[in-house]
């Protein structure tokens, strides 16, 4: 890996996040940092990007390093889209960390995810792309695995990228635990699972505490309803849909160990492609509807 490098940092609990400053505080050794972070908190925007007439605001923040830091009033994809537009002349930093984000990425989070959304929109831009997460949804809770391993996880994953592979990035994710007590770090794939009762009455107390259960100082707005509306939230419970021990990541990181995902933006299932250029390899024939 050469050094010094050019590296964009992004995240997606916004600007002011501890993750943020640890993480530009880890990058600083291997390069030239430049952060572009939301505003404000952006969870599970996936690759969400601001379009339309929306006013976009942006601002430096000389006071902030290390590194040049600014903030911008969007998604974390639209913070990846603006730094590689204004802050490198030919859109050519070295790589796109995003993180470190307060809350797991494992497993199907990792398809909701603003973390890896802005991950993958550097993937996208032909830029190498890592995104951190810890399990630890405390904006002040222990960080201190990432802080020790993540460092060598970087300079490993950058001195054994693969060359000419369209759209990868790492989805990198660290146990609730602290550094000492990390059993070691594992390949694995992204696990399954899903969500269920998603949609709950709302109970703005009920969030209150959530939230502060997880450490979050998190305003909850209260707006007034329309005659006729009745209101929810979104919480939902995770159903691990996973058979038995594996490689997934999120059965990894439960017993403890940090796991690497490599994902792709790529969307195209070649398995099944195979199956259906093999069975009809000349495609489909035109048929009108009876």
């Amino acid at each position: 890996m050469k050094v010094p490098l050019k590296i964009l940092l992004v995240n997606d609990d916004g600007y002011t996040a501890r993750g943020l400053s640890v993480l530009a505080r880890l990058m600083e050794p291997f390069g030239e940092l430049t952060v572009v972070a939301p505003k404000v908190h952006q969870s599970a925007m996936s690759m969400a990007v601001s379009l339309g007439f929306k006013k976009l605001v942006y601002k430096e923040l000389p006071e902030m390093g290390p590194g040049n830091w600014s903030y911008l009033d969007a998604t974390p994809a639209s913070c990846v889209k603006f730094g590689l537009e204004y802050k490198y002349p030919n859109r050519n930093p070295d790589v796109v960390i995003s993180g470190i984000n307060h809350g797991s990425n494992a497993s199907t989070a990792a398809n909701y995810s603003a973390t890896l959304g802005a991950a993958d929109e550097g993937a996208l831009n032909g830029v190498r792309a890592i995104g951190v997460s810890s399990e630890d949804f405390n904006p002040f809770g222990d960080l201190s695995a990432v802080e020790r391993y993540f460092p060598a996880i970087f300079r490993f994953l950058m001195d054994n990228w693969p060359e000419n592979e369209y759209g990868l990035m790492y989805n990198v994710n660290f146990p609730r635990l602290p550094a000492d007590e990390i059993k070691g770090i594992r390949f694995a794939r992204q696990g399954r699972g899903h969500w269920v009762r998603e949609f709950q009455g709302w109970d703005p107390e009920r969030l209150k505490r959530y939230f502060v259960h997880q450490g979050l100082d998190v305003p909850v707005f209260d707006p007034p309803l329309e005659e006729g509306e009745t209101a929810y939230m979104m919480i939902g419970d995770f159903i691990d849909d996973e058979k038995g021990t594996d490689d997934a990541d999120h059965r990894l990181t439960q017993e403890g160990y940090i796991t690497i995902t490599p994902n792709t933006i790529d969307r195209t299932d070649f398995t099944e492609l195979s199956r259906l250029k093999a069975r009809f390899p000349d495609g489909l024939p035109l048929s009108e509807q009876n």
